[in-house]
């Protein structure tokens, strides 16, 4: 399947804030939303002082981009998961933000296994979590209540775990999760609400993209 490979910053610059594409570098000046606060590409000084007040379309197109390059979803994917929250009960924004919380590379990330999405997702396709005792290489299986997720044995005794093990003593886990550091294991307690976001995210302007 087609995937971005280019380089996660200029995402950032584009959407103009921090989506957290690139770990610990997203925190230190190194960032390159810190050196360049402009969009990418030849013009993008120029841009964004001429650029005038922006149209209902270009916001919610942004905000679409945004949540996708958030969660490192594609375009195909991203719409099945909207089709999904609009025939679930509730609101169908917050449906979809919940549907991409409760992916197993989000999850992975959110326990501290990794330092982002990208990385989380390359960790579950190399086979090094199973849940519930069978191992998972399928980036976008969803979690249900109840889940146990583990560090796969073979993994465990690998120098990255093992690094990672001393860390997740400090690590603070959304409350729809419990995480065991000693064991390199976690329990999914519950479903995620929409206030577990923690990126700035106007979801209602996505519904109203795919609803034009």
């Amino acid at each position: 399947m087609a995937r971005y490979t280019g380089p996660v910053c200029r995402l950032c610059r584009r959407e103009g804030q921090k989506l957290f594409l690139k770990g610990e570098r997203c925190m230190s000046p190194k960032c390159a939303l810190e050196r360049r606060d402009y969009p990418p590409g030849q013009h993008g000084q120029v841009a964004r002082f001429r650029r005038g007040q922006p149209t209902d379309y270009f916001r919610q197109l942004r905000e679409k981009q945004k949540v996708k390059r958030v969660y490192g979803v594609l375009e195909r994917q991203f719409r099945r998961y909207f089709r999904e929250a609009l025939r679930t009960p509730g609101l169908t924004g917050e449906n979809l933000l919940i549907l991409l919380e409760r992916r197993l590379d989000n999850v992975v990330y959110r326990l501290g296994f990794a330092d982002s999405r990208a990385q989380a997702r390359q960790l579950v396709q190399h086979g090094h979590f199973t849940v519930n005792g069978r191992r998972v290489t399928i980036p976008s299986y969803l979690v249900r209540p109840g889940d146990q997720i583990a560090v796969r044995e073979g993994s465990r005794k690998r120098p990255y775990f093992q690094e990672r093990a001393e860390m997740l003593d400090e690590m603070r886990v959304p409350d729809w999760l419990s995480l065991n550091a000693a064991d390199l294991s976690a329990r999914v307690l519950g479903m995620p609400r929409r206030e577990h976001v923690d990126i700035p995210i106007n979801e209602q302007l996505v519904v109203e993209y795919y609803s034009r």
